[in-house]
């Protein structure tokens, strides 16, 4: 509670600003919601640094009573008959435990070993890349209109995908700037293309090129994402065996959401070993009040209203290419000056979406409703 009142915590920048940018090749459009309401009380959200931070959380984990073993590597799990009674380790030994909580991320080895979930396939899963480049935090705030220490984000979607299902995002830390991109593992596959070479591609984009000018990159990182969402949910609780965060594809690519699921399930399912161990019962019977709480709260109610949209999309090969250009393509002619009447822009615009049918235009963006 109240994490960013300590001043260890390494924080980077509490964020007054969401824009949303749709973009053509050459061009785009660009929605930006930014208000000081923001901050106030519970500031909405943070930049961080996953190194400093995930270092400062494993400390308040461990001040807390938690035993944490740096170094040492969970190779599967130990069994007495159908309960998870423990984990093997890398060392050889074996680590005894009324439950076992698998937080091992997208490839979940605990989750498969327990025999909930098999292999994920490339087309469930997102290959995020990341670059953090190294910028003076007087220039941050100066190139995105920013008071001290405040920050902003920025999702871009359309040609920065380079006709692959996925995103490219900027967010701005103290002294750097987070520049990166996600698509689905299988799309990189068919196009043969390398992250690295979709990020150098992304920096010369006219949405990005000025903002990161004279930045020098630092750090580079990739990691996977799982996509699957609902569909691709394994069970989450079996005797002796819990799953949370990446591991049980806790992720909302809509709303770009996914560390605060895990916090938030990690927490849910510390709740519940508690109260089986108050009751000494380990069973699936006794962990399923962990779904039940996943249900209660925002979790699961988020998962369920976005479950079918990423499908919705792939139905329309062209979406992330046809409805960014017509963003751009309207918005050029509501502000072209040129001498024809305004009315011949009008018609110009109409004539745009005629072309591809406003039926056919309803059904596909009315599966977006969900995710607005």
């Amino acid at each position: 509670p109240e994490f960013w009142k300590d001043a260890a915590c390494p924080v980077e920048r509490p964020i007054v600003e969401q824009r949303a940018v749709l973009a053509t090749e050459d061009s785009f459009v660009s929605v930006a919601c930014r208000s000081r309401k923001f901050l106030e009380g519970v500031p909405n959200a943070f930049t961080i640094l996953r190194t400093p931070f995930d270092r400062w959380y494993a400390k308040k984990a461990e001040e807390a009573g938690a035993e944490l073993y740096a170094g040492v590597t969970v190779r599967g799990v130990v069994k007495d008959g159908e309960r998870i009674v423990g984990v093997k380790t890398s060392e050889g030994d074996e680590l005894s435990a009324s439950v076992v909580l698998a937080c091992d991320g997208v490839n979940s080895m605990l989750a498969q070993k327990a025999g909930l979930r098999p292999e994920l396939k490339p087309s469930e899963v997102a290959l995020g890349a990341k670059e953090v480049l190294e910028l003076p935090a007087e220039k941050i705030e100066d190139r995105f209109a920013l008071e001290k220490g405040e920050g902003a984000v920025m999702e871009l979607l359309g040609s920065t995908s380079l006709g692959m299902l996925g995103y490219a995002f900027l967010y701005t830390n103290k002294d750097s700037l987070a520049l990166g991109v996600g698509c689905k593992l299988s799309d990189y596959q068919k196009k043969g293309l390398r992250p690295s070479e979709h990020l150098e591609a992304l920096k010369k984009h006219p949405a990005v090129r000025k903002l990161i000018e004279g930045s020098k990159t630092v750090e580079y990182s990739s990691h996977l994402i799982p996509e699957g969402g609902l569909h691709s949910m394994p069970p989450l609780a079996r005797d002796g065996f819990l799953v949370a965060g990446d591991a049980a594809q806790m992720v909302n690519a809509a709303f770009r959401e996914g560390s605060n699921l895990a916090m938030t399930a990690g927490r849910l399912a510390g709740e519940t070993v508690a109260e089986a161990k108050a009751k000494n019962d380990f069973s699936r019977a006794a962990l399923s009040t962990y779904e039940e709480k996943l249900r209660a709260c925002y979790l699961m109610p988020d998962l369920e209203e976005v479950q079918d949209l990423e499908a919705a999309i792939e139905a329309v090969p062209d979406f992330l290419e046809f409805y960014p250009r017509l963003a751009c393509d309207l918005a050029r002619l509501r502000f072209t000056v040129d001498g024809q009447p305004k009315r011949e822009h009008m018609k110009a615009a109409w004539a745009m979406l005629r072309e591809r049918g406003l039926l056919r235009m309803a059904r596909e963006l009315w599966p977006l409703r969900k995710a607005l």
